[in-house]
């Protein structure tokens, strides 16, 4: 397959020129050339190019004049400059206008490759980063907040008046309420969202380590700390730092952040020098703050300056009618996941998680579905795939093809999802007499994988 990549080759020396369009041609990539810089213009303008090798001295339009143009026309193509040694400090200027690089004549070809080569790959990557970005900004984009109930409209609403804005936000709710990804929506649909969006768990780490984590240290500031480290408030520097579980800081934690929220400066552990930061604070707690201010055991002076807006995550037990839409969307992902073709619920096992109370709330009900699907044997999910706090009186007696109740039970109390997909294959085969090609049809998955899942748990 021919090589698409296009590269404009811009020279005055006809020969030079002749000579450089074979050799890069050689490399597998499209060609196109100019003799001059006002030619490359105009090149540009009719064709799109992925890298543009361009000498400086020519009659007409010299490079540093072309590179001006180009880039005012197309900043992000890579430009190369070739230049003689003499005018090497015109180069330097080059590369101040936006040039990627550039090459002393007479050229190394090998050098010359080299660079293309690496010019093309930090495009590439560069591209990768952007395309990424905006995956997540789709990703979290509070339009694809899963639920339509009266309070996650609300809660949609307050986030979509809230993310523009460079408020302070406090995020309030139970474990499991999906607060880190209220974080993420804020932050990717918010002016900071090119800026990087950086977690710490607050609850993770003694006092000491988070000071360090949050703050950066010196060298030699205490044992093992071998290099300067930059804190996390340093790297989310123009971003969001969003601050998970800030209910379990100590108040001596909470006086130094308390400085550095008010006054957007702070030191390095070790260190003397200040140094000033430029972040948006997003903090999460599932504890009463208000509370805990009246008991002594959080700052009011923090609390206040965190509490500019505050977001409350509805728990799962109030919002059932977001359930089947939450189950439709964990089941997808995993069945995408563990390549499985599977249609839906059945009624029975849906009405089961509607009614459930779900005390874990949506980590609940994302680990039940996943669970699921690693156990389903069928088109549909079944309430003998949901675990037994949610389906705990379901009929013994049925006649489906499927793990047995016993096996069920047992698999209950296990953790590991790699045992529980062991034993599912391992109860399905003993059903279908070890059948592979029926086992196989049962678990939604083709004969080549149940092989290779097979040899992996010792099952061949």
């Amino acid at each position: 397959m021919p090589n698409k990549t296009h590269l404009l080759v811009v020279d005055d020396d006809i020969g030079h020129l002749t000579t450089l369009k074979t050799l890069v041609r050689s490399w597998g990539y499209r060609v196109t050339v100019a003799e001059d810089g006002s030619a490359a213009v105009d090149e540009v303008k009719t064709q799109p190019f992925d890298l543009i090798l361009m000498d400086v001295r020519m009659t007409q339009m010299d490079g540093i004049e072309a590179l001006k143009r180009i880039k005012a026309y197309n900043p992000v193509i890579p430009i190369l400059i070739m230049t003689a040694y003499s005018s090497v400090a015109t180069a330097v200027d080059a590369l101040k206008t936006g040039a990627y690089d550039y090459l002393t004549k007479p050229l190394d070809f090998d050098t010359l490759r080299l660079t293309v080569e690496r010019a093309m790959e930090h495009t590439r990557l560069k591209n990768e980063n952007r395309q990424l970005k905006e995956k997540l900004r789709k990703e979290f984009d509070w339009q694809n907040i899963i639920g339509s109930s009266p309070p996650m409209r609300a809660l949609i609403d307050m986030v979509a008046m809230v993310a523009p804005s460079e408020a302070t936000v406090l995020i309030t709710g139970e474990s499991g309420t999906g607060k880190e990804l209220i974080a993420r929506s804020i932050h990717f649909n918010s002016p900071r969202r090119s800026k990087p969006f950086v977690v710490v768990n607050c609850a993770a780490l003694a006092d000491t380590l988070l000071e360090s984590e949050l703050f950066g240290h010196e060298k030699g500031a205490f044992t093992g700390a071998d290099r300067r480290r930059e804190g996390r408030f340093r790297q989310a520097d123009g971003g969001t730092l969003f601050l998970d579980e800030i209910g379990e800081t100590s108040p001596a934690m909470q006086a130094k952040l308390l400085r550095v929220i008010q006054e957007r400066e702070l030191q390095r552990v070790g260190g003397d020098e200040t140094l000033h930061v430029d972040v948006r604070i997003l903090a999460a707690t599932n504890r009463d703050l208000s509370g805990e201010v009246k008991r002594g055991k959080f700052r009011e002076d923090l609390f206040y300056r965190l509490n500019v807006v505050t977001v409350d995550m509805p728990p799962l037990r109030v919002r059932h009618a977001d359930i089947p839409l939450l189950a439709q969307h964990f089941m997808e992902r995993f069945a995408s996941r563990n390549r499985k073709a599977i249609k839906g619920f059945t009624p029975r096992a849906m009405d089961l998680l509607i009614k459930h109370d779900w005390p874990g709330n949506v980590r609940e009900l994302e680990n039940a579905v996943e669970r699921a699907v690693i156990l389903i044997t069928g088109d549909y999910i079944t309430e003998r795939e949901l675990p037994l706090s949610i389906s705990p009186d379901r009929d013994r007696a049925s006649s489906a093809p499927t793990v047995t109740e016993d096996r069920m039970i047992a698999l209950d109390g296990m953790q590991s999802l790699e045992s529980i997909e062991k034993e599912a294959i391992a109860a399905t085969l003993a059903e279908t007499g070890g059948n592979k090609s029926e086992t196989a049809r049962r678990l939604g998955i083709n004969r080549k994988t149940l092989h290779l899942k097979m040899k992996r748990y010792g099952l061949a």
